[in-house]
């Protein structure tokens, strides 16, 4: 082999070097290598289980919360349509008590007006039968012919329409 330039004794101490130093890189540099790699892997695994975990909280809260807001739109809605048929009934209670009194109001003016009518007829037959007992005692007491009878009419008539206006 010292032909192709090859010291076998050389490399067989190349070799040996190789070897140990091998060895010594495994126990020294390797192993502590590998372990804080390993660490380091476990770390990364479990950050992302927990960024996992967080993430599915998250989720889950969410989904919580959706739940909750949902049952209060629903609350909500459930309290607008109370508010409404309370609204709408107040509403048509008070309609009901305003009919109710323009009806008693009505009523009330209408014997009003029934009343003063009545009061308007009595008086005018009063006046009407004071009128007539007026003219009748004008007769009587004098005899008539056409043209005094005439007068006799158009006094009472004055007298009655004076007598009034006082």
């Amino acid at each position: 082999m010292t032909e192709l330039g090859l010291n076998i004794p050389s490399l067989v101490a190349y070799l040996i070097n190789f070897v140990v130093l091998l060895g010594i890189l495994l126990v020294f540099a390797y192993k502590p290598l590998i372990s804080a790699i390993d660490q380091r892997a476990e770390r990364i695994k479990e950050s992302l289980e927990a960024a996992d975990k967080a993430q599915e909280d998250a989720e889950s809260s969410r989904v919580g919360i959706q739940a909750q807001i949902n049952e209060a739109r629903v609350e909500a809605q459930k309290i607008l349509d109370q508010a409404r048929t309370a609204a709408e009934r107040f509403r048509q209670d008070e309609m009901t008590k305003a009919q109710e009194i323009a009806m008693a109001f009505q009523e009330q003016a209408r014997l009003d007006i029934q009343n003063e009518r009545n009061a308007a007829i009595q008086e005018i037959k009063i006046g009407f039968g004071i009128l007539a007992i007026d003219a009748a005692e004008a007769i009587v007491k004098q005899t008539l012919d056409a043209g005094s009878h005439e007068e006799l009419i158009n006094r009472v008539l004055e007298e009655s329409t004076s007598g009034r206006d006082k």
